[in-house]
């Protein structure tokens, strides 16, 4: 597994976050012109949730009691099942899935390494953060892969619960040291650069960046009001 090292470097600060309009806050926006073909939409997201379960395995080993352990292996269990559905697909479609990945694997180390956190809490609020804003992302990419693909791939990305088990881990280590708020709020307020620049790093971008970035900029709109809502529940300010 991946060691999980101090974080040396400095942060991206998180985006200011403009008026959401709640009249259409129903209308879900994708990125269907930007998606990379399906070998190597498949490839990227399968090393991340490949990166994800080492994160949640190496938090489950450091976690202090059975209960954060207990809930991090589920969280751990339903990134390994989305992982192996990403792999099924590969297969399905007679691709190599080490070939595929192998080209995505450093990224998402550096990626890996740049949010790790200085220490337990913070490693379980980046896996919190990122594996929640990234499922966001990539799941309005696959608007833009066939729709049979489309289809299985929003299955996966879907299926189980990660969000709640973290969550319950940040929530009862607040609320057993309330001055872990301060401290995992601005933590979680310099995950979202380095989590927005891995998720750009999958898009296929073209000569016309004005046209790119009008349809990227509503998304990622969207997805800083998710996390926002994320940390709200926490009771954390994003």
């Amino acid at each position: 597994m991946t060691p999980w090292l101090r974080r040396t470097s400095p942060r991206v600060p998180a985006p200011t976050l403009p008026a959401r309009d709640t009249s259409t806050a129903a209308t879900r926006v994708d990125l269907h012109e930007l998606t990379p073909e399906t070998d190597v939409f498949l490839g990227h997201c399968a090393a991340l949730h490949l990166t994800f379960f080492e994160q949640l395995s190496h938090a489950v080993a450091n976690a202090p009691r059975v209960a954060e352990k207990d809930l991090l292996a589920a969280a751990a269990a339903t990134v390994l099942s989305r992982y192996r559905g990403l792999i099924a697909e590969m297969e399905r479609m007679k691709l190599d899935p080490a070939g595929i990945m192998e080209p995505h694997l450093a990224g998402v180390q550096e990626f890996e390494r740049r949010t790790m956190g200085a220490d337990w809490h913070e490693q379980v609020a980046s896996a919190h953060v990122a594996i929640g804003f990234l499922t966001d992302f990539w799941i309005r990419l696959g608007a833009g892969l066939p729709r049979d693909s489309r289809e299985r791939v929003e299955a996966v990305l879907g299926d189980g619960d990660i969000e709640r088990p973290l969550h319950a881990i940040v929530e009862r280590a607040i609320a057993a040291n309330p001055r872990l708020s301060s401290r995992l709020a601005l933590w979680c307020r310099r995950l979202v650069g380095d989590t927005m620049l891995q998720a750009r790093s999958a898009l296929v971008l073209h000569a016309d960046r004005t046209r790119d970035e009008a349809q990227i900029e509503p998304v990622f709109t969207e997805l800083i009001a998710e996390h926002t809502r994320r940390l709200d529940r926490l009771g954390l300010t994003a």
